[in-house]
């Protein structure tokens, strides 16, 4: 039996449901119907099954991020799809795992040198490569630059203090800042699709 996908699995979703502090191994190793012991045999401690579980996560989403990106018409198409999937899942995340992540596991998350909070946003630069080759991107934009101005602006969506979820819903949040970011790197092609996509969405 596969204990550490099993075990990478039911974490992630305790993690998700409760946040990271308030699930122990003793926990884990109820829900899972398992001892303890076993899995301290596949994770020194809670730190190493954090990393399996964002690393885990992040794989995941990025299998999904190159599936829409193939399926789709083009890279205007595909965003949209990745803002809404991306919003429902950070509805159904614990504001408890984010607030883990974000003051008790930094460091955690540093060392993997993957941004694994915002993983539908790591292929950016290949996004704008796409958009750019399709015409809906400006030429002159620098990648670098603008990749890292996405990834913030996807992070100040997301963040609960700027935006309360009572009043804010992480969707509209989400698709207003991204989507209106790209707004201004997109040629007259881009800009018309967004307006496509944005009227079919209302409807």
């Amino acid at each position: 039996m596969d204990y550490r996908h099993k075990i990478i699995e039911e974490a992630a979703i305790m993690f998700r449901t409760y946040g990271i502090r308030a699930v122990t191994m003793d926990m884990l190793a109820g829900n899972l119907g398992i001892s303890k012991r076993t899995i301290y045999e596949v994770f020194r401690d809670k730190d190493e099954l954090l990393r399996g579980v964002l690393r885990w996560m992040y794989e995941r989403q990025s299998e999904l991020t190159k599936m829409i990106l193939n399926e789709s018409d083009n890279v205007i198409e595909a965003i949209f799809k990745m803002v809404d999937i991306m919003s429902g899942h950070l509805r159904s995340m614990s504001p408890a795992f984010q607030l883990d992540i974000k003051k008790h596991y930094r460091e955690t998350i540093e060392n993997l040198k993957e941004d694994y909070e915002l993983p539908y946003y790591d292929n950016n630069s290949e996004i704008l490569k796409r958009g750019i080759k399709e015409g809906v991107f400006r030429e002159d934009i620098d990648i670098g630059i603008t990749n890292k101005c996405l990834l913030e602006v996807a992070k100040i969506s997301n963040d609960k203090n700027v935006f309360p979820p009572d009043d804010f819903m992480n969707k509209d949040v989400a698709r207003n800042f991204y989507i209106n970011y790209l707004r201004g790197i997109s040629t007259q092609k881009g800009l018309d699709l967004i307006n496509f996509y944005e009227r079919k969405l209302s409807t």
